[in-house]
């Protein structure tokens, strides 16, 4: 029986295939079912109002040394969360 917990169970197994699988057959018989979408776009890796990487930032990040540097990509990153 394809059930969320089964899904639950299989995604924290780390069988991840698995539990796709059994969250689009839960979608495809209930569509509307918020956790199975949620689950989905999760174990999928689509995140909503992705625009891409900033490569600026990227560098920048991979570049960086001093405290300062980590202060100010700290502060760009909450910038992002607002």
């Amino acid at each position: 029986m394809q059930t969320l917990t089964l899904a639950n169970i299989y995604e924290l197994q780390g069988l991840k295939d698995e539990a796709l699988e059994i969250y689009k057959d839960i979608l495809r018989h209930d569509p509307n079912n918020s956790d199975a979408k949620i689950a989905i776009r999760r174990l999928s890796g689509i995140r909503r109002k992705f625009l891409g990487v900033n490569e600026e930032m990227k560098e920048f990040f991979v570049t960086m040394d001093e405290r300062v540097e980590y202060n100010e990509f700290e502060r760009w990153l909450l910038k992002l969360w607002n």
